[in-house]
């Protein structure tokens, strides 16, 4: 009888240590400042500069760009320019039409490291490596402009470092504004220009996605 009796004990009490340990691991703790989180983003700037070319050195550029965002502290995605502006045709022999534009744009890796990226007011250092084309092309009074053709173009190379300033508004929205530096190989356009596309261009941006994926939360049964 002694016998039974120990053995039912042992097989309670071991039963109560179970559901009680089971009881314990339906209440999680995650701590948020080690859990690795994800993002991804579309992302639309205007940046404004001044070329140093022939003619008028106003020039617009938009860029696109999708990027994967790690932790909230690198971004690695790809970037696309393009820009354009527009001087008064000081070559009417190899231009039709008053104006001349320069059109071009280009295409790179995008990468950008991210300081205070939880906070509302963050710091990224973005830099874009890649290559592009730029030409010129001359327009009638109609404002339109003659056929586009590839040998019309010239190639160039460009790395584009920056700094810009994040306004975290939500964990879908963001918005920048920098400053970024283009170095660019040479482009050769004879019998009108020659020369680079150097120079600084600040703007605004704006991205729109998800930044922090994959966050965990503490979690429990009520049942």
């Amino acid at each position: 009888m002694n016998r039974i009796i120990t053995i039912l004990f042992v097989l309670i009490t071991t039963y109560s240590s179970f559901a009680q340990k089971k009881e314990s691991n339906e209440y999680v703790e995650f701590d948020d400042r080690k859990n690795v989180v994800h993002g991804v983003y579309l992302g639309f700037n205007v940046h404004y500069a001044q070329l140093d070319t022939r003619g008028e050195k106003e020039t617009a550029f938009v860029n696109l760009k999708l990027a994967y965002v790690a932790n909230q502290k690198m971004e690695v995605g790809i970037g696309i320019t393009g820009f354009f502006n527009e001087r008064p045709n000081d070559r009417p022999d190899l231009f039709n039409g008053d104006k001349v534009a320069l059109l071009g744009g280009y295409v790179g890796l995008h990468l950008e490291p991210i300081l205070f990226g939880k906070r509302f007011i963050s710091v990224s250092f973005p830099v874009l490596v890649g290559g592009g084309a730029v030409g010129y092309f001359g327009n009638s009074f109609t404002d339109e402009y003659e056929d586009i053709k590839e040998e019309d173009f010239d190639e160039f190379f460009i790395v584009e470092p920056g700094i810009n300033i994040l306004y975290n508004f939500s964990r879908f929205t963001q918005l920048e504004t920098g400053i970024r530096y283009r170095f660019t190989s040479d482009y050769n356009l004879p019998p009108y220009d020659s020369g680079n596309l150097n120079g600084f261009s600040v703007g605004v941006g704006l991205k729109l996605g998800i930044f922090n994926m994959g966050r965990k939360k503490k979690v429990k049964d009520n049942f």
